[in-house]
């Protein structure tokens, strides 16, 4: 019984240590960044870089949308965004998205690194018919950190200092 273990165990070393050396060996471990992930979806070109928000926040190019409750958004957001919190998209997706057409390029955010709520938000969004849907990673606190123009409370009123 021993040498069976023994075989069991040596067999199973000696298949992780070829799997490692194997330029395409098997993943052991998932990706699990929120970025990898997107860029892993059937989506890839969902993603949109932190520049390329603020070229088409600039050029008025593109649509925000704050996928975080309203509190959140409430405390601050990028200027001129909408909130669309993802639970609550079939309670005020008609008053949110009333004007905007489906091919409007629209942009969705939500904050932290791992929050899923703009990628929600985004396929939900693809799934009703919008064409050219992207994703800012942890965007909020990015577009702080790039001093980017912000607006606080539910009317979007400028914060201090924009």
């Amino acid at each position: 019984m021993w040498q069976s273990g023994l075989i069991l165990f040596l067999s199973f070393s000696i298949a992780l240590i070829v799997n490692c050396l194997r330029p395409d060996g098997l993943r052991l471990v998932p990706r699990c960044s929120m970025q990898t992930q997107l860029e892993d979806n059937v989506n890839s070109g969902m993603v949109v870089s932190l520049q390329e928000a603020k070229e088409a926040f600039f050029l008025k190019r593109a649509i925000f949308l704050d996928a975080r409750p309203e509190e959140l958004y409430a405390e601050g957001h990028i200027e001129g965004a909408r909130n669309l919190p993802a639970e609550a998209v079939d309670k005020l997706f008609a008053k949110t998205m009333a004007d905007i057409p489906r091919d409007a390029m629209i942009i969705t955010y939500c904050d932290g690194e791992g929050c899923s709520l703009s990628e929600d938000l985004a396929k939900e969004l693809l799934f009703r018919g919008y064409e050219n849907v992207h994703v800012l990673i942890n965007g909020w606190t990015r577009w702080i950190e790039a001093g980017l123009p912000v607006a606080r409370g539910k009317n979007g009123h400028l914060a201090e200092g924009n």
